[in-house]
């Protein structure tokens, strides 16, 4: 393709509003199949993404070799690094799974106390944070409920201790992918992402166990547990906003929950809560006692994701590894779009640089770290292959879900529908930054997922941001901290807690009541906080 096309971004005569409205019909379309229709992810996504087409083709006038070359950017973008790192995190639990070392995982945290309400802290906030650190995708969920429902928790109980402590730790859930997703999509640098969604995260992180505690059980019941709600928000909170600062986001909800679970057991050494027969659990008397050794031999595989992730993150390392990475020019898009006024400030060509770092990616460090684990343990090369080949299946048709919207967000970047949307956004003036982390809220509760709302809005909150004078960091970084609060109230997560628990019908219906006013509350108070960092701390 020889010219250069240019964008521009209103449709309709001279009305943005208009203009707006063709340009989201996508966004809805996408969001009405998963909220309305009910019909499966993949199905959603791959419809959002040929209305994108049609739009950027019929409506924006972009040559449909540039429509198909940027779809397609992004759709490799999602196969990697993104789906890369989903692949071998899975993998690396499934081997804790089949090598049956999870099954002691899960009674070391069970064994720890009986008291209810610190089993909550331990398992729902806790080990479920340490779940989605390195897994996610609903993954936590599926795990803490079930294993609460092990220990004789109802299920609906479960559940909804479960959803509402999912919150704090998916910002950098699954070795960080929604934060590694955003600085994709909006090319803002990763390390000032994480560091400001770790400072917009902190306060929440820090009540949560708190909130869980008395939302379900009572103010009453968190006083006579206090000493166990404080060191459990104090240290993950405090992990968890060092590590986003000073070293990135893949490992900001490993070490912040296993600390939090540290803190926790050691506490219990010293201190213990007083008997409450209410919150008192009976525990099996033939549950199995293991040493030291069998104990650390289960964390094993975890404690080699926490080694190579570290290592993966050193500059000097990665530099090296960083060499043999492949980058290229994107063929039929690098520099063939002119970005215009009022989107930027002067005319300007449009990037499109793919870089394939096969060994510096996130994703490679848990490859190794699975096989390595592998290895120690003694599984065969046929479970190994067994447990590939699960995952892979497994993940057909969220691979095609996170291709699809990645794809369907570059398109939108290039064919101009963002900077339409972003325009028509920033007409909200002063009060944007209060509204920028609710798209990210309503992103997370219709698709289920941080990354995808990261994926679908990022960069339209980057030019809304960047049309109002605002620091785009901390309108990116909004949109996936409002976007997690959002993940209680998903469809897909309540879908996943009913079948994880063996919910009846009834009690789903009860547990989406139950979450929403919670979901909608802290929503709102991530928008509060944006608007006081974006008018009186400024954040950079």
């Amino acid at each position: 393709m020889g010219g250069i096309w240019q964008q521009r971004y209103v449709l309709v005569g001279n009305s943005l509003g208009w203009s707006a409205a063709l340009a989201i019909l996508p966004t809805l379309l996408l969001l009405y199949l998963l909220a309305v229709k009910r019909k499966a992810s993949w199905i959603a996504a791959l419809s959002g993404l040929a209305a994108a087409l049609l739009l950027a083709v019929a409506g924006y006038g972009m040559p449909p070799t540039l429509a198909i070359s940027s779809a397609l950017d992004g759709a490799c973008f999602g196969l990697f690094p993104i789906s890369w790192i989903v692949f071998w995190a899975l993998v690396l639990y499934e081997i804790s799974v089949v090598t049956g070392k999870f099954e002691i995982i899960k009674e070391s945290i069970g064994s720890v106390t009986s008291d209810k309400r610190v089993q909550a802290l331990l398992i729902a906030f806790a080990f479920g944070a340490f779940i989605e650190g390195c897994a996610g995708f609903g993954t936590p969920v599926a795990v803490a409920a079930a294993m609460m429902v092990g220990l004789g928790f109802t299920s609906l109980y479960a559940s909804s201790l479960c959803m509402l402590a999912d919150t704090a730790p998916v910002a950098f859930g699954s070795i960080g992918i929604p934060i590694i997703t955003l600085a994709g999509v909006t090319g803002l640098p990763l390390k000032e992402l994480s560091a400001v969604t770790g400072r917009l995260t902190f306060p929440f992180s820090l009540c949560l166990p708190a909130y869980i505690v008395l939302v379900t059980s009572g103010a009453g019941a968190m006083a006579e547990i206090w000493p166990a709600v404080v060191t459990c928000g104090v240290v993950f909170a405090g992990i968890q906003f060092t590590i986003s600062n000073l070293i990135g986001p893949q490992l900001a909800d490993i070490l912040s929950s296993l600390c939090a679970m540290g803190a926790l057991v050691l506490l219990l050494r010293f201190w213990k809560p007083a008997v409450n027969s209410e919150y008192t659990m009976q525990l099996r008397s033939d549950r199995p006692h293991h040493t030291g050794r069998e104990i650390w031999d289960a964390w094993l595989p975890y404690t080699l994701l926490v080694v190579f992730v570290l290592l993966w993150g050193q500059p000097s390392i990665l530099a090296h590894l960083d060499a043999v990475s492949v980058k290229f020019p994107w063929p039929g898009l690098h520099n063939l779009v002119l970005r215009m006024p009022p989107v930027v400030a002067t005319p300007s060509k449009y990037g499109a640089i793919y870089t394939f770092s096969w060994l510096s990616a996130s994703g490679t460090s848990a490859m190794l770290a699975s096989l390595l684990a592998a290895a120690i343990l003694r599984m065969s090369l046929r479970a190994l292959g067994g447990v590939l080949i699960s995952v892979a299946l497994k993940l057909i048709k969220p691979t095609v879900t996170v291709s699809a919207m990645l794809g369907m967000a570059y398109l939108m970047n290039y064919s101009g529908a963002t900077g339409t949307l972003g325009l028509a956004f920033a007409a909200t003036g002063t009060v944007f930054p209060f509204f920028s982390p609710l798209m990210g809220w309503l992103g997370v509760f219709l698709t289920g997922s941080d990354t995808s709302s990261n994926a679908l809005f990022g960069n339209l909150q980057v030019v809304s941001a960047s049309k109002l004078g605002l620091n785009p960091v901390l309108v990116a970084s909004a949109n996936s901290v409002g976007g997690v609060m959002g993940k209680m109230i998903s469809l897909q997560s309540i879908a996943v807690a009913a079948a994880a628990t063996g919910m009846p019908a009834d009690e789903q219906a009860q547990l989406f009541r139950f979450t929403l006013k919670h979901s909608i509350l802290l929503a709102a108070l991530v928008g509060v906080e944006t608007m006081l960092y974006a008018y009186l701390a400024r954040p950079h």
